[in-house]
């Protein structure tokens, strides 16, 4: 079935557009269907089609690279109807990728979600807001390509006007340049403002367990898609409701990535996601006198001057601080083991090119 840019193509309501379709192009000439993926499972994966859902091999994608393995949010080309199983024969290049760090030693990348327009940060307002959780969570964001949004969640849980207020003015000082929004999926509140800004494009929910993603996402799809567990009273947290990364569709528009809940945020090569985080330190750090300025004791320094005037806090300078040295760390060890890496194979390409010579050289006597 030939792929269609206009809007009532079946695939449309996933994402499908005039790009994509001409991505698409040479894999539509060797007779393979277009589909996104839905689901994710060990060695198969759900994909979505013009014919709808299909039930898939990833035997033909699975790279050695981590970064490149088959995610929830991928456009793929797959095996026309017929073959059993089917296959995934390709991934089209993606627009953006939510990555954060393993806990391996290796520092691997993990990909959350692929072509993601907006990252949701869903944050309780059960518990004390963890400012520097929510950094981490926006500088991932930032570096992925997405627009972030951060959802103060559980809004019912604090009744009084001003001190939600005050909340919110916390988070955005936390968040510049990015929409913050008290939610209560139990009141609706904010509810219909949150679809209005995810109906363009597809979004990657975020957040811990507890946070309420998936109650979240049962009121944005209008009807209970994902299980819900209650959260303990004395933390917050909960058990992992959502266990794989699935893809929904929205009624007004768009479509939601709902991911399992992070117990941890690594960073994963996220410097200029780190960055914007904390924008206003690094308008500053242009102003010092010397470029190279690690804001400690520096004379001329326009960070530490902010920082005693007050016109910066000294919360937000210390966090900015331990999230780049944090992802100094990551680049330090990713880069270290590229370079093992291509050792490795240039000793496997010298060790074939010897047997090849003493091949050749037996040949010739």
């Amino acid at each position: 079935m030939q792929a269609s840019s206009s809007s009532s193509h079946p695939l449309a309501p996933y994402g499908w557009d005039e790009n994509w379709e001409a991505e698409f192009t040479p894999y539509a000439a060797q007779g393979l269907l277009p589909g996104r993926v839905v689901r994710v499972d060990r060695g198969q994966c759900d994909v979505v089609t013009a014919d709808g859902t299909v039930r898939t091999d990833t035997e033909f994608v699975v790279p050695r690279d981590p970064m490149k393995v088959v995610c929830t949010g991928d456009w793929a080309a797959i095996d026309p109807e017929g073959g059993d199983p089917r296959y995934v024969r390709t991934l089209l290049p993606r627009r953006t990728a939510f990555v954060r760090s393993t806990s391996s030693k290796r520092s691997e990348g993990q990909i959350l979600a692929a072509n993601v327009d907006h990252a949701i940060i869903a944050v309780s307002l059960a518990v004390e807001l963890d400012l520097g959780r929510i950094e981490r969570f926006l500088a991932l964001a930032w570096e992925s390509g997405a627009q972030p949004v951060v959802v103060l969640s559980k809004a019912d849980l604090v009744p009084d006007a001003t001190g939600l207020s005050y909340l919110v003015e916390d988070v955005e000082t936390t968040a510049p340049g990015v929409q913050v929004l008290p939610v209560s999926a139990t009141t609706g509140e904010g509810v219909e403002i949150l679809a209005a800004v995810v109906a363009g494009g597809t979004s990657v929910l975020l957040g811990q367990s507890g946070a309420g993603k998936s109650t979240l996402a049962n009121a944005l799809v209008g009807e209970d898609v994902m299980d819900v567990n209650a959260a303990r009273d004395v933390d917050g947290k909960g058990r992992h409701t959502t266990t794989t990364r699935n893809l929904l569709v929205l009624p007004g528009g768009g479509v939601l990535i709902d991911t399992p809940g992070l117990r941890g945020v690594g960073l994963y090569d996220a410097g200029s996601g780190v960055g914007q985080v904390f924008s206003e330190i690094e308008d500053l750090a242009r102003d010092c006198r010397f470029q190279d300025c690690a804001h400690t004791a520096e004379p001329g320094c326009a960070v530490l001057a902010a920082l005693e005037d007050g016109t910066l806090p000294e919360r937000r300078l210390d966090s900015y601080r331990k999230l780049i040295r944090e992802n100094q760390r990551i680049v330090a060890k990713t880069d270290a083991r590229v370079r093992a890496d291509m050792r490795r194979v240039w000793k496997m390409r010298g060790a074939e090119g010897r047997a090849a010579m003493e091949a050749k050289r037996g040949r010739i006597r």
